[in-house]
């Protein structure tokens, strides 16, 4: 799980207009000028039901949710399944991955993460204590630019289209998806915006991505609720003996299903959880940061 990286984002609705023929062998170049005006009213309502989306999918209030993510360097990969459910308003979540025969169980509320690691693995926690705790903020404001890959909140991606523009969005066409009837888009997003804010962040993903843009493939329902979206990038390595370091491929996919179902998602109990926050920070902190 440690090598494995998940970016995504949400999704975005297009609604295309029939062409208008020309009405001359030549044309005088009215339709080709009512053409681009179509094209150009087309793009600005493709850019506004991308960052409507979240709203659209968070009227839903709760959701089942599903994620595979499939990590692959030098001929070996390892696949990390997860399921539960999401308060999409909120933001909280409750989910279990499974990778390698390996169970982990996780649970993200007010910006901290709670995760409890395999039975085989509760040996390095402290004596009585079975869930870890990550407070995402503090983890942030630490400089730990690498942490991002082994620590993952499900409600993010609804914040990475914000700034999506009108040429952005690209209609693939219509697929269905566990019984529901979608469309499927193509949405180019900033690495920048992945970063949130964080300038040092995004410039190390840049590099490490080798672009500056990453398509997100994304599938809306006739309400506009996301119902699938699909990443596959390339993560080259940043060290001194690159040359030698695989480049890492990841595929992810999300879904969600079951609208309106039952999203309880509690912290757990406060004796049995250590805050690793401070450890994790120390272990994944940036080249260069104090």
């Amino acid at each position: 799980m440690t090598s494995r990286t998940r970016v995504a984002g949400t999704a975005a609705v297009m609604v295309l207009a029939a062409g208008l023929a020309g009405c001359s062998d030549d044309g005088d170049g009215s339709d080709r000028a009512a053409d681009t005006s179509k094209s150009t009213q087309q793009g600005a309502s493709e850019s506004r039901a991308v960052k409507a989306a979240y709203s659209r999918t968070a009227a839903a209030d709760t959701a089942r949710m599903t994620v595979t993510s499939r990590a692959a360097a030098q001929g070996k990969s390892v696949t990390v399944r997860g399921k539960g459910v999401m308060n999409l308003k909120e933001g909280a979540s409750r989910m279990t991955m499974t990778a390698q025969g390996q169970r982990i169980e996780q649970r993200v509320l007010d910006g901290i993460v709670y995760q409890k690691p395999p039975a085989a693995q509760r040996s390095e926690l402290p004596r009585g204590k079975t869930w870890m705790k990550i407070d995402l903020a503090r983890l942030k404001q630490s400089g730990s630019g690498n942490a991002g890959g082994q620590v993952s909140d499900p409600a993010e991606p609804f914040t990475y289209t914000k700034g999506v523009s009108d040429r952005d969005v690209t209609k693939v066409g219509s697929e269905t998806i566990d019984g529901a009837r979608t469309t499927h888009y193509r949405v180019t997003v900033d690495v920048k915006a992945l970063a949130q804010g964080d300038t040092a962040k995004g410039e190390q993903l840049r590099r490490q991505l080798g672009t500056s843009t990453l398509p997100l493939d994304m599938w809306l329902d006739g309400q506009g609720r996301l119902r699938q979206e699909s990443i596959r990038l390339t993560l080259r390595p940043q060290t001194k003996d690159a040359q030698k370091t695989p480049a890492i491929t990841s595929t992810t996919l999300l879904k969600f299903t079951d609208f309106g179902t039952k999203a309880d998602v509690q912290a757990p109990p406060a004796q049995g959880t250590v805050d690793v926050t401070g450890k994790l920070a120390q272990a994944t902190k940036s080249p260069g940061t104090a």
